[in-house]
């Protein structure tokens, strides 16, 4: 394989990617997670339908690919982890954003893993004695305290394995293997509910455009964060895992195979869950909570279905755990692999040691949604647009070479001028907007937790 850039020894020692295959399994992988699999679909029905959707697409081309092509630059470019990365094209004075996005990637890990803890529990639980009549009051019991600070500690340790096998051992051989069985369940589960009932219903009430939605401030803001949140971006993942590629790589394809896999499994998520919920007439039931409907109002969806629903409830966990634990794997990644390059630890030790301060963290998130709810309003909010915004200030502004090493490989280099345009002078506008809604949104989450 071809060196990277950057200094010798980083050179020489720095793990790689096996292939094209196993990088963009893993990257598919950082962006499929729990949220998009389920907030996708619910937004796009809350928010105009088919409408929605296309407004996302629009998003994405405008605001996502951008900055996950400038992540990728980035991170191929110098070969490292983001603070070094950032420090080796800007210098001392942008480490602090390489750290926002190790900090990001540690803060979220800690309360995504307490959520992921859940999946974990349902799906091994349904596995063995279905899903309980009372969902309601199962949910409450096993939410917070001990019992959910025990299947997050599980999670977590599951993570640090993969992780400290290294890139190809570990990350890539999980990738390979996860990611295809992802896609599998999610069609599978796509052509049973085909077969409902009440299917022609679902997708009716998934796809219904109301089109006047689309001027809607709020609908325009929440597809531009959906299109950010769900490609794994703001937070240095990304560029964690260019860091081991090949100067060879074509990244613009890259970007977009990424962002097509992503949706994808969204959509088809969304063609599981509404002709499930509408078949058994449980869609007044979804109401204002996206945690409430996926592990409340599904598992009761899956308990009134009886056999079925045991072997249909338990592979849609398993997916969702899947999906949970590739995008875990990826955030652990961000903080072990900043830490190998800053202190020249062994893979090992900074998997443990990274991944026990992560769990640590994730310890009031475990006892409290209050606090589970603050720190994603904070890590998985703010901290990602700020990251996503400082970044695309970087790369499309004082990043030396950043055009060069984007077409680097790539066929598509004549329209990557539009892409420096985008992130320049468009997307930090965009962001800046989003920005702004989501400290509002913290400040009031902060001032109602106070209040209580």
């Amino acid at each position: 394989m071809l060196a990277l850039q950057g200094d010798s020894g980083l050179e020489n020692s720095r793990e790689h990617w096996s292939g094209r295959l196993g990088f963009t399994l893993a990257a598919v992988g950082s962006a499929v997670g729990l949220g998009n699999m389920w907030r996708f679909s619910y937004m796009a029905a809350e928010n105009g339908g088919a409408a929605f959707v296309v407004l996302y697409v629009v998003m994405t081309l405008v605001v996502g690919l951008p900055v996950m092509l400038a992540e990728l630059t980035l991170g191929r470019g110098a070969g490292r982890s983001p603070v070094q990365a950032l420090a080796h094209y800007g210098g001392s004075a942008w480490r602090p954003l390489g750290g926002l996005f190790v900090l990001a990637g540690f803060v979220i890990l800690a309360y995504y893993s307490v959520i992921a803890g859940w999946t974990f529990r349902y799906a091994l639980e349904s596995l063995v004695s279905g899903f309980p009549a009372d969902a309601g009051g199962h949910f409450e019991h096993i939410a917070s305290g001990w019992p959910a600070l025990g299947w997050h500690l599980a999670f977590m340790a599951v993570t640090m394995v993969v992780v400290s096998g290294g890139i190809r051992s570990g990350i890539e051989r999980a990738s390979i293997v996860l990611m295809p069985l992802l896609a599998l369940i999610v069609i599978g589960l796509a052509l049973y509910a085909a077969t409902l009932a009440g299917a022609s219903q679902g997708y009716a009430y998934y796809f219904e455009p109301d089109f006047g939605a689309i001027w809607n401030r709020d609908v325009l803001r929440d597809a531009a964060g959906q299109a950010f949140f769900s490609l794994s971006l703001g937070m240095g993942a990304i560029l964690t895992y260019a860091s081991y590629l090949d100067r060879n790589t074509d990244l613009p394809a890259e970007s977009i195979t990424i962002a097509i896999s992503d949706f994808g499994v969204a959509f088809i998520a969304g063609l599981v869950v509404f002709p499930l919920l509408f078949a058994l007439g449980l869609q007044e039931d979804v109401g204002a909570s996206t945690l409430g409907a996926l592990f409340i109002t599904l598992p009761k969806a899956f308990a009134e279905m009886g056999g079925v629903g045991t072997f249909v409830g338990t592979a849609f966990f398993f997916a969702l755990l899947v999906g949970g634990l590739t995008s875990a794997i990826s955030l652990l990644e961000v903080v072990v692999a900043s830490t190998i390059d800053s202190f020249g630890t062994s893979r090992r030790t900074a998997a443990l040691v990274c991944g026990s301060a992560i769990a640590l963290l994730g310890v009031p998130a475990a006892f409290s949604l209050d606090v589970l709810g603050l720190m994603d309003q904070i890590g998985g909010n703010l901290l990602l647009i700020l990251g996503g915004l400082l970044l695309s200030v970087f790369v499309g502004w004082f990043m030396p070479g950043a055009l060069d090493e984007a077409e680097a490989g790539s066929k598509l280099g004549p329209l990557l001028f539009g892409w420096q345009v985008l992130l320049r002078f468009v997307v930090p506008l965009i962001l800046v907007a989003i920005l702004w809604f989501t400290i509002g949104d913290t400040l009031d989450l902060v001032r109602s937790l106070a209040a209580d």
